[in-house]
């Protein structure tokens, strides 16, 4: 069974290990849980998640990992960060429809 992307929330310690050890490319999402867009967002990953079974998803709280978030310049959200073999390819910033995000990660990625 798949892993359930919502459940997938990563914390500074796993942060490194994560983009560094998977064999996948790594989509992080950078989120808060008191901004609206990035809540409204989550349905919009879970689709991708489900439809992009070789890439992993996981999500990571800002207000919980400033470290990370200040190494990373993460200053606007919803933020996602694609990471492939530990080095960041693409970010994508702000809410985007399914098929938008999918085109980006894809291109990206030479999928």
């Amino acid at each position: 069974m798949a892993e359930n992307y919502s459940e997938m929330e990563i914390t500074a310690e796993e942060f490194h290990q994560v983009i560094n050890n998977s064999d996948k490319p790594v989509v992080v999402n950078f989120f808060a849980e008191w901004h609206m867009p990035c809540l409204m967002f989550f349905p919009v990953i879970e689709d991708l998640a489900e439809h992009l079974k070789n890439i992993k998803f996981v999500k990571m709280n800002i207000d919980d990992n400033q470290e990370i978030v200040e190494k990373h310049s993460i200053s606007t959200m919803p933020c996602l960060v694609v990471f492939k073999e530990g080095k960041e390819i693409q970010r994508i910033i702000g809410s985007q429809s399914v098929d938008i995000l999918e085109a980006r990660i894809k291109e990206c990625l030479g999928c």
